[in-house]
């Protein structure tokens, strides 16, 4: 670390970390703080002894996720590019999203509306500092930073964008316009995402296309044909704007620890910077950037709600020595009073509901007891393993 660092207590020490890693970059630091240090289980890297090895390595390291053609899912090909979205769910719990229809100066704004975010004295950034989860602004660093045992390289900006009218007073005025470019993003993805969900639906066979008679509903069922209804109305929806700055020693640290996302489905928008990684057939994988598309994964909710057919899959971000990386993930789900269970029309003798019901109380309260890595929350509401 820089010599200034150096020569602090522990509590100082800790304080900085606090601030985040955007701020320790632009003081100098030159090595990771043992703060940040995860153990050599965890690290990202794997030795590799000779260049055939590496090779085969780097090659199984790369992955270019199924490319769901958005334009394609509106046409005539709709059924077979929904076979294509069924079969991406189940096998990587990813696609990637082309032509989605969001004018690529939204998109372009949004990442550099971000980046100057970051670029703020940190005096004008920890004004949005807060303990509070529940707050509709919420800037911070590492995953969990009250729980986590090892901090990881990352700071964000979290806007919760519903009931917008609401939380928006409280988003950020500065850089200038940054509310505004925010705002139309996160409508866009919003609709996306509720054109996505319709889809996801109807490829389980439980959406409103399906022709099937709807039947009455009890009460302690969810009416499949209301979902996108609830969602479009009342659904909830969260902007984490990420911010991975340079790291001196990227092999000994993470950005993000492995983790499943909780909520339906994750819109993520990323810059041309590799650094998300999923885990696929017992091996992390990198995700290959294509500009101007967005990734898309699958939920906690969502693998519920199918009753496991389409999967909540582990994924991590890594860091680098050289470049930024900015990303941003909208996080949609249910509503927040909701609870979510597996839809009764996947559910028979030969498929047994396999999750018990879940809510977001739940959930935030496992968060604050727990140190949140890999599927832990997942795998506590489920019934049959």
């Amino acid at each position: 670390m820089s010599p200034a660092m150096a020569t602090m207590s522990a509590n100082s020490q800790e304080y900085i970390y606090q601030k985040g890693v955007k701020y320790m970059y632009d003081n100098g630091i030159q090595h990771v703080p043992g703060k940040y240090i995860f153990p050599a289980s965890e690290r990202p890297n794997l030795i590799i002894t000779d260049q055939k090895s590496a090779d085969h390595h780097h090659e199984q390291l790369n992955l270019n996720l199924p490319i769901i053609d958005f334009a394609e899912l509106l046409g005539p090909n709709r059924s077979q590019v929904l076979e294509s979205l069924a079969h991406a769910c189940e096998t990587y719990g990813f696609f990637q999203i082309v032509n989605h229809g969001i004018e690529s100066e939204v998109i372009s704004n949004m990442v550099n509306g971000s980046k100057m975010f970051f670029e703020m004295p940190f005096a004008e950034r920890e004004k949005y500092m807060s303990a509070d989860t529940s707050s509709p602004v919420r800037y911070g660093t590492s995953f969990n930073q009250i729980n986590d045992g090892v901090f990881c390289w990352r700071d964000f900006l979290k806007l919760v964008c519903h009931p917008l009218p609401d939380v928006l007073p409280h988003w950020p005025s500065s850089p200038p316009d940054f509310r505004e470019l925010a705002v139309t993003y996160a409508k866009e993805t919003k609709l996306l995402f509720l054109m996505i969900v319709e889809a996801i639906l109807e490829s389980l066979g439980v959406g409103v296309n399906n022709s099937e008679k709807k039947t009455e509903i009890c009460d302690d069922e969810i009416d499949d044909e209301s979902i996108l209804k609830e969602m479009e109305e009342d659904g909830s929806q969260l902007m984490v704007v990420n911010c991975y700055p340079p790291c001196p020693e990227p092999d000994l640290t993470l950005g993000m620890p492995p983790h499943s996302d909780y909520g339906f489905l994750t819109l993520l928008l990323q810059d041309e910077v590799k650094g998300l990684q999923i885990q696929h057939q017992d091996q992390w994988v990198t995700i290959q950037p294509i500009p101007g598309s967005f990734v898309v994964n699958v939920g906690d909710h969502l693998e519920i709600f199918s009753n496991g057919r389409y999967k909540s899959v582990i994924h991590r971000v890594l860091v680098n020595s050289m470049n930024y990386r900015i990303s941003v993930a909208s996080l949609h789900s249910l509503p927040f009073t909701s609870i979510v269970r597996p839809s009764p029309k996947l559910i028979n003798e030969t498929n047994p509901r396999r999750y018990k019901d879940t809510d977001f109380p739940t959930f935030l309260e496992y968060i604050k007891t727990c140190d949140s890595k890999k599927k832990n929350f997942i795998e506590s509401r489920k019934l049959i393993t």
